[in-house]
Parts: structure tokens; C-alpha cells; sequence
């Protein structure tokens, strides 16, 4: 099986192997947001090369917690027990902060969300991950 870039990361810059399930749900969602960014981002430009702001425009529509809690919502019935328990704990972690634009419930969705991204991403499930981002962005028909 071919190492994940989380792994290889970790070799290269000599940090140990840590249990991912002592991280806590907003360390998850932590790097799941960046992670979820990084996978829009890459669609995104794939679709074409064009001015760096719409480029940020398309992007910002689909990683905001509304988008990102509507499509988690879309993927529950096909998560995992495992990955079930990923987002609960996101979702029910309480943060210190808010995002400015999304209500309550939307934002611990979100969170959920950004929390089950990190856990796939840290388990070297790429494939996974990126499997519930097309789904959930083929559910909601979103254009990028």
C-alpha cells in the first residue's frame, strides 16, 4: 500500500506516529478544513486557469458551513459507524469561536464535517475522503 502524504509528511519531518483517536474533535476539524480546502481548491483550478478571484469565488461557495453542512447532511446515510462517530464528535465539540456568516447549527455541522475530513485524512483514507467530497458535491449539484 503506497504511503499517504500525511505519513510522508510525518518522515520527512521526523514526527512520530501518534494515535489519532487521542486527537481531540477540533484538532480533526482542525486540518480537515484545510484538507477539504485543498481538495475544492484542486477541482477548481482543474476546471480551468482563470483570475485568482474567481478562482476564490468558487471556492469560497463550496467551503463555507452552510455548503459544508448541507452536504454532510447528504452523507450520513453512507458513513461508516466509524465515520458516524467522527462527525458526532465534531459536531458536539464545543469551540471557543464562531463562523461569522452560518448560524449555530450550521457551524457544528460543519465542524462534524471538518472533524471526519481530518480523521480520513490522518488514517491515510484519501481515497475516502475524496469518494464523500465528490458525492456530497454531486448531491448538492454544486458548480465549480
Amino acid at each position: 500500500m503506497q504511503k499517504g502524504i500525511d505519513s510522508y509528511i510525518k518522515e520527512q519531518f521526523g514526527i512520530s506516529e501518534v494515535d489519532i483517536r487521542t486527537y481531540s474533535p477540533l484538532t480533526l476539524a482542525y486540518i480537515g478544513d484545510g484538507i477539504f480546502d485543498l481538495v475544492i481548491r484542486s477541482v477548481v483550478v482543474g476546471k480551468g486557469n482563470t483570475r485568482a478571484g474567481e478562482l476564490h469565488k468558487r471556492t469560497s461557495q463550496i467551503v463555507k458551513a452552510h455548503t459544508q453542512a448541507e452536504m454532510i447532511e447528504k452523507l450520513l446515510p453512507m458513513l461508516t459507524e466509524e465515520e458516524a462517530e467522527v462527525y458526532r464528535r465534531g459536531r458536539n465539540a464545543k469551540s471557543p469561536t464562531m463562523a461569522k456568516n452560518a448560524t449555530m447549527s450550521d457551524y457544528r455541522k460543519a465542524t462534524g464535517f471538518e472533524a471526519l475530513m481530518g480523521y480520513l485524512y490522518l488514517k491515510d483514507e484519501f481515497e475516502r475522503l475524496v469518494e464523500l467530497v465528490k458525492t456530497g458535491v454531486d448531491e448538492l449539484a454544486l458548480k465549480m
